[in-house]
């Protein structure tokens, strides 16, 4: 079995995304719904197509579609009703003033001749005060009778917040850049691991439009520095430990300049039951330190520079457990679904926006793919 496939196992099953890029360059089709429900009273149903033809024999090209239909967009997410906001002078119960809709079509095309692959596209994506745009580009090389995969991935991002309401940002822009460096290898015929380095930096206006801090004599709106630069390093493996079972797992370390630093641990176990049904059991745990410039609730004063109130800027773990599905039909046809609880331990910040003494979430992914 060359690594090449182990990689394709890997990512198929890791992310139960099949019509991701496409190692095997075909046509195929994909449609689904994902759905984000949490009980900070925010939900997200998301349909999505996917389209990839393949024009030579190298060569594919490819489109896909996302529509992210929210209940809560992020100017409201969090505001107690009935509060009125004492910043912004609107009030947070009128929550169909905040219903969303986002469009986001990525078009890609793919070269693969067995030993390189070459992948690049485009992604744009607009909602009622946000327009995103993108660009990617990743490289694979494989090596070593394909035993070996080094690669090495770009990307940049031109974004643009235009608040619902009237107010003049300190800059309207928010870019990121992300560079990213792997090595796969395949150590035995039942057991590969992948090694990925990434930086990532962030310019423009960071911090959220609507979010602000209120106590006392001080009412301000979240600001954060305008330039972020992060660094991680990550180790994935795969290990099929028998002909109906096989293991996955992952281990990232992330650290920025802001001093947060991170800890994500992945474990999913999936089982055969059948020539066409697959399923198991996935695990991940998230922990992270508190920026350098969030105060505790309460302590903030005039002469501070940055103000926070995101709990993702404080101290904070986090638990998800989910399980997946694939089921494979007989014409060739495959089903994945899944379904995800996510929870973060009892914080501050989330108290003190939220109202709840914690974030708790339920995700679900639902694909039907096909060739034609």
């Amino acid at each position: 079995m060359s690594l090449k496939y182990i990689i394709i196992t890997l990512f198929s099953l890791l992310l139960l995304e099949v019509s991701s890029l496409a190692s095997s360059l075909k046509d195929s089709m994909s449609f689904g719904i994902n759905s984000y429900n949490d009980n900070a009273d925010v939900h997200v149903y998301s349909p999505t197509l996917s389209l990839f033809k393949k024009v030579s024999h190298s060569w594919m090209i490819g489109v896909k579609m996302r529509i992210d239909t929210i209940s809560a967009a992020s100017m409201q997410n969090g505001a107690n009703a009935g509060h009125v906001d004492a910043v912004t002078s609107a009030s947070s119960a009128d929550s169909a003033l905040y219903d969303d809709i986002r469009f986001a079509p990525t078009l890609m095309a793919t070269y693969d001749d067995g030993d390189n692959m070459l992948s690049f596209g485009a992604y744009y994506s607009t909602e009622i005060d946000y327009t995103g745009q993108a660009g990617f580009i990743n490289y694979v090389r494989q090596l070593n009778e394909q035993n070996t995969a080094v690669g090495i991935g770009f990307s940049q991002s031109f974004d643009k917040w235009n608040p619902v309401f009237d107010r003049v940002l300190p800059n309207e822009n928010r870019n990121e850049r992300k560079i990213d460096f792997s090595i796969n290898q395949l150590i035995t015929p039942k057991f590969s691991m992948q090694a990925v380095y990434s930086y990532m930096y962030s310019e423009g206006f960071l911090s959220s439009p609507y979010h602000y801090v209120l106590q006392d004599d001080i009412a301000k709106f979240e600001n954060y520095p305008d330039t972020r630069s992060g660094h991680a390093f990550a180790i994935k493996g795969v290990y099929l430990l028998n002909n109906t079972n096989a293991m996955n797992f992952s281990y990232r370390y992330y650290a920025d300049d802001w001093n947060i630093a991170s800890h994500t641990v992945n474990v999913e176990e999936l089982h055969d039951f059948s020539s066409k049904f697959m399923s198991g059991l996935r695990f991940r745990y998230y922990t992270q330190t508190k920026s350098n410039f969030v105060q505790e609730i309460g302590n903030y004063s005039l002469d501070d520079s940055y103000f926070a109130t995101d709990y993702r800027m404080s101290a904070f773990d986090s638990y998800t457990i989910g399980i997946p599905f694939i089921y494979k039909r007989d014409n060739g046809d495959k089903v994945t679904a899944s379904i995800d609880y996510y929870q973060t331990t009892e914080n501050d910040y989330v108290k003190s926006w939220y109202g709840i003494d914690n974030i708790s979430a339920v995700f679900t992914t639902l694909t039907y793919e096909f060739d034609y």
